[in-house]
């Protein structure tokens, strides 16, 4: 089903851990019905043990608090903390359980990120409960409020009742409580966006399907791009008819390195084609987003073959000259804390350079045939 445009919303960007951390720690205290969290990559650690303990508060002043792990992204997560969340009376559900006699469908790994507070508010981005966020990684979150969280509703909870995930039982209430009274001054048009592994690739096609309208610009900010012949193709095309194409990715510190030297591989197209290429040095970014004209897409969803055919992903969708200038200042402000990528400099790079890039991008070929 095509994703729908809700109007009036409010759609806030919270960027870098030191701001988005303690307000989704505040919302989980603020919450006064329920609390419905899905995360990826979690481990046990001084960040996890302030989300449990906000969990844990918010289970013993009678909140209903749900919890919907990835198996596979959860496995740092200690057997003690686990049990903690169940003696709290949270309820815990595990995605797709790792079984060797289906190898395949293991690659499918719920990669969203969502906080769902009281069925009103709902935050998404990029980030993941692990120690790097007390500074070492740089991520945004947003909050959105309005329609638009009817859909967020809806989305938890087919998964929470899915066959796909394990664990405690127990339906969940998916009625959105009446809107409050300064709701009628947001403004805001979006939605949401979501893949559901190879069967259902929205996000993709949605992607690409707006890059094809840029008229003034096509800004990508992302850690790991692995694009697709066809994507390379698409953006490539842009450029060449004049439209300000711009790439920001990770540079200093990537966790993936040979995600980084395979993506490396296609930048010489690329910056033939006019794509102005950066690298941020600061430290690891693990954001995601991206700016067609005034039009922006940001969430779990990162460039690369995992995120756009794999993966479940979740990414709410904006088009409001004010939100995307926030990510706009955001962009400019980052890139000037960027390495360039020059074209004449990269043709020079060195063999070892070119190998790692040619290996690295074998592996990532292969992998991506397995679908």
């Amino acid at each position: 089903m095509e994703p729908t445009w809700k109007q009036g919303n409010r759609i806030t960007l919270i960027p870098d851990s030191k701001r988005f951390i303690p307000e989704l720690l505040g919302a989980i205290d603020k919450a006064e019905e329920s609390v419905w969290f899905e995360q990826y990559l979690i481990e046990s650690g001084r960040v996890t043990r302030r989300f449990f303990d906000a969990m844990e508060r918010a289970a013993q002043r009678g909140v209903a608090v749900h919890v919907v792990l990835d198996s596979f992204g959860a496995v740092s997560l200690g057997q003690r903390d686990r049990e903690r969340l169940s003696s709290a009376g949270v309820a815990l559900r595990h995605y797709n359980p790792f079984m060797m006699r289906r190898l395949r469908r293991n690659l499918n790994r719920n990669h969203r990120k969502l906080l769902l507070v009281d069925r009103r508010v709902a935050y998404t981005g990029g980030y993941c409960l692990t120690d790097d966020y007390l500074g070492d990684w740089f991520d945004v979150v947003v909050r959105a409020e309005g329609p638009v969280v009817e859909d967020w509703i809806r989305l938890f909870a087919d998964l929470w009742e899915s066959s796909r995930t394990r664990g405690d039982k127990g339906a969940i209430d998916r009625e959105r409580p009446a809107a409050s009274a300064s709701a009628r001054e947001w403004e805001m048009p979006a939605r949401l966006v979501h893949n559901e592994g190879p069967s259902d690739m929205s996000i993709r096609h949605s992607l690409h399907q707006r890059m094809g309208t840029a008229r003034q610009r096509l800004w990508m900010y992302t850690p790991y791009f692995l694009p697709s012949r066809q994507l390379r193709k698409l953006i490539g095309d842009i450029a060449r008819r004049g439209v300000d194409v711009r790439l920001l990715v990770a540079g200093k510190g990537h966790d993936h390195p040979s995600v980084r030297y395979a993506g490396q591989r296609h930048f010489g197209e690329l910056l033939d084609a006019g794509i102005h290429i950066y690298e941020y040095q600061p430290r690891f970014t693990h954001a995601k987003f991206c700016l067609v004209d005034d039009w922006v897409t940001v969430g779990s969803c990162n460039f690369d073959h995992w995120s756009l055919h794999w993966n479940l992903e979740a990414n709410v969708e904006v088009e409001h000259p004010g939100f995307a200038a926030e990510l706009t200042e955001l962009f400019e402000s980052h890139m000037g804390d960027s390495k360039p990528v020059r074209l004449a400099e990269w043709s020079q790079r060195s063999s070892a350079q070119r190998y790692r890039e040619r290996f690295a991008a074998l592996i990532s070929t292969w992998l991506a045939g397995l679908r």
